[in-house]
């Protein structure tokens, strides 16, 4: 059986590693297209390298957001190739152009982390998610929640509930992460007396968004570390916004580093799906720059608040931060990679 997977950012490159390694194990062909989404060496390449995952085959270096443009080129791949699926993680535009090329050229898409809303539709990613869904053969969701979902909008793809490939990532990779890394050390850090902050999502690059959030961090009580997403870079230049001395901005981190700085710290504050995810994992309390989220049993767990870009509300959930005494177990077992390879192999493409 040969596989195309399209990544084109970071926390698609890390739910791909477990998958990788399981469709190896399985014996399948997988050939790897990066469509250069995320062309930053430090979010790219530097991953490849940390990971030890085998180069793409094909790498499309269009140094684009623009499905439009990703498209075709994969296209072309896919009439090369002629692979029995194309499989597409999440809700990136990469997902989008990885389904829509799929669709074109008649071969069946197979949707990881399929059935997640947030019900936000000012955001490019729940589009992406619903269209994708919609374009998907095989529907391979994290939950029951998301099966549920799926079942509700009656979307017509084959749905089985495998668990969540961060998950299996995070089992594997975060131990590796805390031995290898020496972020902590490095920045002359005590595990548990800091906080880390991640802001990369269009909305909350742009005013009024940006300086409310810039206004909270600056807030912030003990130390704050901040690693700073090329995107919100240039937009903290363009709109002249200042950060307080106690925040450290940090250039972008390779996996290993974040994930180890990110596990010890005491709370994390993010607008990324994936960070909320981990830091349940990692057992370290939420604060989420989003008004809503894709993963609400996170909120649900009482371990995730989400505050918008509310500066007060910011201050005083990360002051009141604290992770519940009982956690369930949520989304998967870690072998979710497995689960989806076993499911590739076994259903007919067609």
């Amino acid at each position: 059986m040969k596989v195309v997977t399209v990544v084109g950012n970071r926390p698609q490159f890390i739910k791909a590693a477990p998958l990788s390694l399981a469709l190896r194990a399985a014996g399948s062909d997988e050939v790897v297209v990066h469509t250069g989404q995320h062309w930053d060496d430090e979010l790219s390449a530097v991953f490849f390298s940390e990971l030890e995952l085998a180069e793409p085959r094909y790498r499309l270096d269009l140094r684009t957001a623009d499905a439009g443009r990703m498209q075709p080129a994969i296209e072309e791949i896919l009439a090369a190739e002629r692979p029995d699926w194309v499989l597409v993680f999440g809700d990136t535009n990469s997902t989008a152009a990885g389904a829509r090329a799929a669709v074109a050229a008649g071969i069946p898409v197979a949707h990881v982390e399929s059935g997640l809303r947030s019900g936000d539709w000012a955001m490019p990613e729940e589009r992406n998610r619903v269209e994708v869904d919609r374009l998907a053969a095989l529907l391979l969701a994290p939950d029951k929640r998301s099966a549920a979902t799926l079942r509700a909008e009656g979307v017509p793809g084959r749905c089985i509930v495998v668990g969540d490939v961060m998950l299996d990532a995070c089992l594997a990779l975060a131990p590796i992460a805390r031995r290898r890394s020496t972020i902590l050390a490095r920045l002359g850090l005590e595990p548990g007396a800091y906080t880390v902050v991640t802001v990369h999502r269009e909305a909350n690059t742009a005013q009024p968004r940006l300086g409310r959030i810039v206004e909270g961090l600056n807030r912030l009580q003990g130390r704050v570390l901040f690693p700073v997403h090329p995107r919100t870079q240039a937009a903290l230049a363009r709109e002249g916004l200042a950060l307080a001395p106690h925040v450290t901005v940090l250039p972008p981190l390779g996996y290993l580093d974040l994930a180890a700085l990110a596990a010890q710290a005491r709370v994390i504050v993010t607008d990324s799906g994936g960070l909320q995810k981990e830091a349940y994992w990692y057992g370290v309390p939420c604060v989420t720059l989003r008004p809503s989220t894709e993963w609400p049993d996170t909120v649900e767990a009482g371990a995730n608040v989400l505050v918008d870009d509310e500066p007060a509300q910011l201050e005083a959930a990360v002051a009141a931060a604290t992770m519940p005494a009982v956690r369930p177990q949520l989304y998967g077992d870690g072998r979710a990679a497995e689960r989806i390879a076993e499911a590739l192999d076994n259903l007919p493409a067609t």
